[in-house]
């Protein structure tokens, strides 16, 4: 969630088919086009991939759910994600907006989408916000205004 600006509902649907692992690289399927994990977090998803088990069910379980939920064929709650990650401390909204900015300063709005599996109107914006910023920033230093 952190890395791929992902929203907890997101996350939750994932199944074990959306993790690949190819030519001994692990790729995270989101949207049109997969990405690469990087170390550790590809070893975290061939783990969870591996030892995946229900809360209604104390054993491994062969639920096509990446985080299987608490009713036998369900995958995890939104609700439930969202509260695992608020125990660990991880504040969903801050972090997937920092996430999603950090992307667009890296990506062009077309491959954010496609990658991200967002609207194409939600990653232009996020880029149109990153590049302003930058754009900002490079008027203000060549007009001498640093700080």
């Amino acid at each position: 969630m952190l890395l791929y600006a992902q929203w907890p509902a997101a996350i939750s649907r994932l199944t074990v088919d959306h993790i690949e692992e190819t030519d001994g690289a692990v790729r995270l399927r989101l949207g049109a086009v997969p990405v690469d994990l990087p170390s550790p977090v590809a070893e975290l998803a061939l783990h969870q991939v591996a030892v995946r088990r229900s809360h209604a069910v104390l054993a491994r379980t062969d639920s096509p759910w990446l985080f299987p939920g608490g009713q036998p064929g369900r995958p995890i709650s939104v609700w439930a994600m969202g509260e695992r990650l608020r125990k660990l401390g991880i504040r969903l909204a801050e972090t997937r907006s920092t996430a999603l900015f950090q992307l667009a300063t890296e990506l062009p709005a077309a491959v954010l989408a496609r990658t991200l599996g967002i609207d194409i109107t939600v990653a232009v914006k996020w880029q149109r916000a990153a590049a302003g910023d930058w754009g900002t920033y490079a008027a203000e230093v060549s007009r001498g205004n640093s700080s």
